[in-house]
């Protein structure tokens, strides 16, 4: 059971949360409606709306187990215990692309959480699990197939 373990800060629990409370209140009415408007088509064994419908239903009833199960293994970091002195879940780190003389800033954050877009890293991705465990003024490697990139951690905040 331990691999089932899911590492969420307290945002990431609300959104997770919010996710759910919309597919199992709102969603699921979106598609009960629909199955009802196609039943009223005739012939279910040739109404492709109705086929429609139902596989719509099955896929959010299988995103709704997929978070219950996810929240049921949530570990949930508070914000208030997360250790600022080094690179950790629930930390923002800046750090210095020391090739390219480039600053980012990224929020590490588990597995589930990861988004890209939002600047949001796994900490088992390549950057962040290198960065794990590093103090301001640290050097982290990332072996990449083209190569070993190097980060300088500037600052770490919440």
């Amino acid at each position: 059971m331990a691999n089932d373990m899911v590492i969420l800060t307290e945002e990431g629990l609300k959104a997770k949360q919010e996710k759910l409370d919309f597919l199992k209140t709102v969603r699921r009415a979106e598609i009960s409606e629909q199955i009802k408007e196609a039943r009223a088509f005739g012939d279910l064994s040739e109404n492709a709306e109705y086929d429609e419908a139902k596989n719509e239903q099955a896929k959010v009833e299988t995103e709704i187990a997929q978070l219950e199960k996810l929240l049921r293994n949530a570990v949930v970091l508070d914000d208030n215990d997360v250790d600022l002195s080094t690179v950790n879940i629930g930390t923002t780190v800046r750090i210095l692309d020391m090739e390219f003389g480039e600053e980012e800033e990224y929020h590490i954050v588990g597995s589930v959480e990861a988004d890209a877009d939002k600047k949001r890293i796994s900490n088992e991705s390549p950057v962040g699990s290198a960065l794990l465990g590093k103090k301001a003024g640290d050097i982290a490697e990332v072996s990449t197939p083209a190569g070993t990139i190097r980060f300088k951690v500037i600052d770490i905040h919440k």
